[in-house]
């Protein structure tokens, strides 16, 4: 049955409502990764073994991917029987809160080991949030989404993550130039109380914004399903699993944001601190113009091979950006850092949206969004850990991290090489298999 239009303005107003969440968002999410790289060693385990300290805080930020298959499973179930609207509001609320509570927490000289293990609830409780918000902002765009924009409205919720992660380390450059007793005693934690404003603002933005023309077209035929789950595994099995290997390709953003960060401010290195904040800014910049630049190409030649230049172009890049962090200049390091991040990565980061978005019909597509994504960035979530344990005790083995996170973008170039293109395919025909013809007999003329 043919999707109905929807109304005038309200593809704009929902990719601005994704833009903005997802921006709120990924702000709190990312904090984090910056303080657990620079600061969370020092305030919640032990300082008498930085290396270790420095590993279990890396783990932490970890943790949070850890829980998003779990989220995934219950946001996308109820995404996909209730509704993509009800899921955008419940999850930015909810990350809002549990960051506003890691700034509140005491230190592990006030309370003891009792401080890390309240830390990683409230990471659990990001991750969770995180594991519903770009599955249902992704599913709202896209379905409010003319069919022949649809890459470029559902690279909103991607620009808005650059966003949020450009805003998060905006708001870090200043508290890491703090004094070093000033830093560890309250300045780290303002970022987190800020977001207290997440839940205010998000909520305002997205309860206004109407549900979409194809999910309303399918609660008026009777044919959402009650167990998304069922049908999904069912039907798309395959496609979840493409987005799991897809999804693989998000390791190259967490080793850039929070182990790079922590190499290159190590002893072996050396930079200043608000100096590789800087490079981090300044690639999200760039990206923020990337992103929708991408997602418009694959409009016109496909999702597919813009996907293949972002996930194979990151593999040689990452290795390039982590040679110029082991030389200590500088201006290599800011070129190389905008070149792989807010450039080439944009590719694969701003079509993908759309690329495992269209893989799904309407009945599941949240449910197989978050999914597929959240299995597969959880894997990219650890990926940071790994890499603290693959780059030795000294913690400056580069080279054998890039080689790792070159190998961890293999799988997507997999998955999109094994993917139907949909970049043209009517909204109301995604995630159809298509029905073989009964062969004719063949006519046998004297």
């Amino acid at each position: 049955m043919p999707v109905p239009a929807a109304p005038p303005g309200q593809p704009k107003k929902a990719a601005t409502a994704a833009w903005i969440g997802s921006a709120l968002e990924y702000y709190d999410f990312f904090i984090y990764g910056s303080a657990a790289a620079l600061i969370f060693p020092k305030v919640f385990f032990d300082e008498s073994d930085p290396a270790t300290a420095t590993l279990l805080s890396l783990a932490t930020f970890g943790v949070a991917y850890a829980a998003r298959p779990v989220g995934a499973l219950f946001l996308g179930h109820f995404g996909d029987r209730a509704g993509r609207k009800k899921i955008m509001v419940f999850t930015l609320i909810l990350m809002g809160v549990s960051t506003f509570l890691i700034g509140c927490l005491p230190t592990r000289d006030q309370v003891g080991s009792l401080a890390p293990v309240l830390l990683v609830l409230c990471r659990v409780l990001q991750g969770i949030s995180a594991a519903g918000e770009q599955a249902s902002a992704n599913s709202m765009t896209l379905e409010h989404a003319p069919p022949n924009r649809r890459g470029f409205f559902t690279s909103f919720t991607l620009s808005g993550t650059q966003g949020g992660q450009l805003l998060a380390t905006l708001v870090f450059i200043p508290i890491a130039a703090l004094p070093e007793d000033q830093l560890l005693s309250w300045g780290w934690r303002v970022p987190f109380w800020l977001s207290i404003a997440v839940a205010v603002v998000g909520y305002v933005i997205r309860r206004k914004l109407e549900e979409t023309p194809a999910f309303e077209a399918q609660q008026a035929t009777g044919e959402v399903v009650k167990l998304p789950l069922a049908v999904l595994l069912r039907e798309h099995w395959a496609d979840v699993l493409r987005v799991i290997a897809g999804a693989l390709v998000a390791s190259v953003s967490t080793i850039f944001t929070v182990w790079a960060l922590a190499y290159a401010t190590s002893d072996s290195v050396g930079m200043d601190r608000s100096s590789m904040l800087w490079v981090g800014a300044l690639a999200n910049l760039v990206a923020l113009a990337a992103i929708p630049a991408w997602a418009t190409l694959s409009d016109r030649i496909g999702r597919r091979p813009v996907f293949l230049i972002g996930a194979t172009g990151s593999a040689v890049m990452m290795v390039a950006y982590l040679w110029a962090i082991s030389t200590g200049s500088y201006p290599l390091i800011l070129l190389m850092g905008i070149a792989t991040f807010g450039v080439v990565y944009s590719a694969a980061n701003g079509v993908w949206p759309s690329f495992y978005g269209e893989m799904f019909s309407t009945r599941v597509r949240l449910s197989g969004m978050a999914i597929g994504t959240q299995i597969g960035f959880a894997v990219a979530g650890f990926a940071v850990t790994f890499a603290a344990q693959i780059a030795g005790p000294n913690g400056d083995d580069w080279s054998s991290v890039a080689l790792f996170t070159a190998a961890l973008c293999v799988p997507p170039v997999i998955a999109a090489l094994s993917a139907r293109e949909t970049a043209k395919t009517p909204t109301e025909q995604l995630g159809e298999r298509p029905v073989r013809e009964p062969s004719q007999p063949e006519t046998v003329t004297a």
